[in-house]
């Protein structure tokens, strides 16, 4: 699992071409304006675009969720589809009571980093583009992380007109279990993983929940762009302990070495020879040690 990683094309592409094939109702009810439209609508169904904001967000159960959780309906089941799709919001710490599904469930994060829990095994972290598969009737629960919101889009199908069973509520002492990460086929501790876990492990957490976990992961600017105001705000504050570490990720962002070097040398016009000199001193041991 990748643990900055957003929703790729194929992801929301995969997941899109499934809702539509479970059938959406609202697609042979759409109006057109015109008269392309009039004859479009006499062929058949046709598109429709269902703004944000167009459908109702609903606040969820008291008696199912703990926390602050929002349900926005996506997909309603039909008589010719039991499938149901709904985005389903949680602020930080707000989480869904143990429950099972009769078909089992798919969930697709969509922003923010959460919690997903099978009963007797260790909570995994999830974060933005990962996908979710709960087998039927499997005990678990979701949620968000203590320090940060979530989002998802939560898919299931009914059985009997029934598509969950609702259980008892997760515990504090639950809530509070030390993470994991699933990765092929192992299961290594993440409760350590931080630079700061040992002496001050809440700033550990704000460090890869708030900041790695959500503002790296914010779709207003590129994990590259981010890369380049951070090395320049580093950069003139004698951040030399950081930079270090920035300047590889900014490689792994896709910054290439020439535009390293030229944006340093920007910077030696603006935050002084000694601080460029410094960092050019940096970078050329980062770039050594690639392989």
């Amino acid at each position: 699992m990748n643990p900055t990683r957003k929703p790729s094309i194929a992801t929301i592409a995969l997941w899109s071409a499934f809702l539509l094939g479970a059938g959406i109702p609202e697609l042979g009810r759409a109006q057109q304006a015109g008269p392309a439209g009039a004859a479009a609508s006499a062929s058949g169904p046709v598109l429709q675009v269902i703004h944000a904001g167009a459908v109702p967000t609903q606040a969820a159960p008291a008696a199912h969720f703990t926390g602050n959780v929002r349900i926005q309906p996506v997909l309603d089941a039909t008589p010719s589809s039991p499938v149901s799709a709904a985005l389903v919001s949680f602020d930080k710490g707000a989480r869904a009571a143990w429950h099972t599904h009769p078909r089992g469930q798919r969930l697709v994060v969509t922003s923010g980093v959460g919690r997903a829990q099978q009963w007797g095994r260790a909570p995994q972290e999830i974060r933005a583009g990962d996908v979710v598969v709960i087998p039927a009737g499997v005990k678990h629960w979701h949620g968000a992380a203590p320090s940060t919101p979530m989002s998802h889009i939560a898919m299931q199908e009914a059985v009997d007109g029934q598509n969950v069973v609702w259980l008892e509520k997760v515990t504090d002492a639950q809530y509070a279990e030390p993470i994991t990460q699933e990765e092929t086929g192992t299961m290594q501790s993440r409760s350590q993983a931080g630079p700061y876990a040992d002496i001050a492990p809440r700033l550990d957490g704000y460090t890869r929940d708030v900041l790695f976990g959500d503002m790296w992961e914010a779709p207003e600017l590129s994990k590259r762009d981010r890369s380049l105001i951070t090395v320049a705000a580093l950069v003139p504050g004698y951040r030399m302990n950081e930079l270090p570490y920035h300047l590889k990720f900014a490689r792994q962002n896709g910054v290439t070495e020439e535009e390293l070097a030229g944006l340093i040398t920007h910077l030696a016009f603006y935050a002084g020879w000694p601080s460029a000199n410094s960092a050019v001193e940096v970078a050329r041991r980062v770039i050594a040690e690639e392989p």
